[in-house]
């Protein structure tokens, strides 16, 4: 399917926050579903462009959230992370009100896609906010405040690093274990030896098995 890339703004907090758009071109012009992706603390949004571009050819539009736009950050250590993540969800709360306004979308069918830091973020909003269908989380976890303000969850598809140093696998097996105790759908794959950040066989898998998990929960949702 052709796709058309573009970047568009909105505003959040008085700031102005990007989002790189990866657009695919329906013939008959009909909504479909988004899926909104975080970069992680890095900062860097290179190389989420191909999954971007291999997702939206398959139908999916998609939006990769400038996140730090609202904070001025560049990449972030741990103090900047626990002072910000708050705003951070905000600033997706937001992004999520922007993209389901959008003509394109179709806002009943709306995902996160998260790298790390982004996954986290993720996973927080999606247990307060009941328009996030589905999570794709890369070596992140749930955020354990978040054990005071969840509201919901929904399908999760968990891909972890058995050996990450950074974020160790037991943030993976800690959310195996809520998503099992709410009986909520997921799907969960430990890369064995494989660190925070993939190699390219894992991230080839990787991304089958995430284009798998949204045409499985999230385009089955059509009406």
């Amino acid at each position: 399917m052709p796709i058309r890339q573009t970047q568009t703004s909105f505003q959040s907090g008085g700031k102005s926050i990007r989002l790189d758009a990866y657009l695919p071109e329906t013939a008959d012009g009909a909504a479909v579903p988004a899926v909104i992706a975080l970069h992680g603390a890095g900062g860097g949004v290179s190389g989420m462009d191909r999954y971007a571009a291999m997702l939206a050819a398959e139908g999916f539009a998609v939006y990769i959230l400038h996140f730090f736009d609202r904070t001025g950050t560049e990449s972030a250590d741990k103090p900047t992370i626990l002072r910000n993540f708050p705003v951070w969800m905000k600033t997706l709360w937001d992004a999520t009100s922007f993209v389901e306004a959008q003509p394109e979308v179709d806002r009943e069918r709306i995902a996160l896609l998260g790298f790390s830091l982004g996954a986290y973020l993720s996973l927080a909003n999606s247990a307060i906010d009941r328009r996030v269908k589905i999570v794709v989380e890369f070596f992140g976890g749930m955020p354990k405040e978040m054990n005071f303000f969840m509201r919901r969850l929904c399908p999760v598809l968990i891909l972890h690093g058995e050996a990450d140093p950074t974020v160790p696998v037991s943030e993976a097996y800690q959310l195996q274990k809520l998503l099992e105790k709410k009986k909520i759908p997921y799907e969960m794959k430990i890369y064995p030896g494989a660190g925070h950040g993939f190699e390219a066989e894992v991230w080839r898998d990787a991304g089958l098995r995430s284009l798998a998990f949204l045409q499985k929960y999230l385009a089955a949702l059509e009406q």
